[in-house]
């Protein structure tokens, strides 16, 4: 899903000082161009630093985040908003959660029972659209992130 804006945006970031390599992913977050907007204004913001899916996408050919990897995340439109560096991995059950990382994702009033309302609602409406059964047990993956570009929204 690169595009000629995604590469641009990225040559940027490695004219500036970023890695010597072009091996990055390209996502949006959540499932319309609304929620990926939403959400990458709250990375920018400095509010959101982590962000969880389903380990299933990986088997189903997603691309898989890897520690220090970089990511490019764009909006609602396919524009690129900002990049990340991966900072930490975790999976384990939906349930498994923790105050920490709801407060790191960003949304909402940060806390563990929001972000459970929310994921169980929006894995809820994966499952329905791509048949498979929501639970409490269901792998997700966990990732916090560092933004590395642009400039202004980079962490210190």
């Amino acid at each position: 899903m690169r595009s000629p804006a995604i590469e641009a945006f990225w040559r940027d970031f490695r004219a500036a000082g970023g890695p010597d390599h072009d091996a990055y992913e390209v996502v949006s977050f959540g499932d319309s161009p609304a929620l990926a907007d939403e959400l990458a204004e709250l990375v920018l913001a400095g509010r959101k630093r982590a962000t969880a899916f389903l380990a299933r996408d990986m088997a189903a050919g997603a691309e898989t985040p890897t520690l220090g990897g970089h990511v490019v995340v764009v909006d609602g439109a396919g524009r690129p908003r900002l990049i990340w560096r991966t900072t930490e991995l975790r999976i384990g059950p939906l349930i498994s959660v923790d105050d920490a990382f709801a407060w790191d994702e960003g949304e909402g009033d940060r806390s563990r029972a929001h972000w459970l309302a929310e994921h169980r609602r929006y894995f809820a409406r994966q499952a329905a659209r791509d048949g498979f059964a929501m639970h409490d047990g269901i792998e997700v993956v966990f990732e916090r992130f560092t933004v590395v570009w642009p400039p202004e929204a980079a962490d210190r």
